[in-house]
């Protein structure tokens, strides 16, 4: 492994936001040199995930050692039910699209849990060159004119899709990586990210925190609230979106029954 600099910069330690921040990135710096090592395929993904949980691990020890992790790629401490502060993180989020260069559509999750809520996260997406953070939350865009762009699973969407882009005038927009789906929305490329059939906390933990930060409307698919830190980490459904879109995408999902 190259000798990674463990010791972040002064401002990287000024807030749970810029630490976050400087976290997911320097992980996805480290992926970055993993897809220039000659893998391919399986091979690259574990070598992708070991990497960047690994290093993610080294940073967290060393910098916020007092605090509980729950990460996707390590072992599930239950002893984090009774902490305070709790990292959720996804080392590598979208290993079959980090296995498939050039593609940019994967992300590194870092959030953090605190007293029953997120309190910072950062997503960084590497192959874009950016890390988007609860610290300085991106402005949203102007939603152009046109059919609802709606982000969904390149391998796995939703039965429902197509009926939701029939009712609200809308169109699918494939991608990989529940990050870059959620974030897309952040950064105005998609307007609504829905999902149901299987996630976990890690899996969203960041890419909400970062959402709700920009202003964006979060929930669970029958519009309850994502909860984080839970016994079990199964956390199957999402709905990324503008305010203003929230209410009739809601009111489809509870008439179509989706959850």
């Amino acid at each position: 492994m190259p000798d990674i600099d463990l010791e972040p910069p002064a401002d990287a330690l000024a807030s749970d936001h810029s630490f976050a921040a400087w976290a997911a990135t320097v992980a996805g710096r480290r992926l970055l040199e993993v897809r220039q090592e000659g893998l391919e395929g399986k091979e690259l993904k574990d070598r992708g995930d070991q990497v960047s949980h690994e290093l993610l691990m080294e940073l967290l020890t060393r910098h916020r050692p007092g605090d509980s992790v729950l990460s996707e790629e390590g072992r599930d401490d239950k002893r984090r039910l009774e902490a305070e502060r709790v990292w959720i993180v996804d080392p590598l989020d979208g290993t079959r699209e980090f296995s498939e260069p050039p593609r940019d559509d994967w992300a590194v999750h870092v959030a953090l849990w605190e007293r029953g809520d997120l309190t910072a996260g950062a997503v960084a997406q590497p192959a874009l060159g950016e890390t988007f953070h609860t610290g300085a939350p991106p402005a949203i865009p102007a939603k152009p004119a046109g059919p609802l762009r709606i982000a969904v699973s390149r391998t796995r969407p939703p039965a429902f899709v197509a009926d939701l882009a029939a009712e609200v005038d809308g169109e699918p927009v494939p991608m990989g990586s529940a990050g870059a789906k959620v974030i897309s929305v952040v950064r105005g490329v998609t307007d609504v990210y829905v999902h149901a059939g299987g996630q976990y906390e890690w899996d969203s933990a960041a890419p909400v925190a970062v959402a709700r930060a920009a202003g964006l409307h979060t929930s669970r698919v029958d519009g309850s609230p994502l909860l984080y830190n839970q016994d079990d980490v199964l956390l199957p459904d999402l709905l990324v979106c503008r305010d203003e879109d929230a209410g009739r995408i809601l009111k489809f999902l509870a008439d179509y029954g989706a959850l």
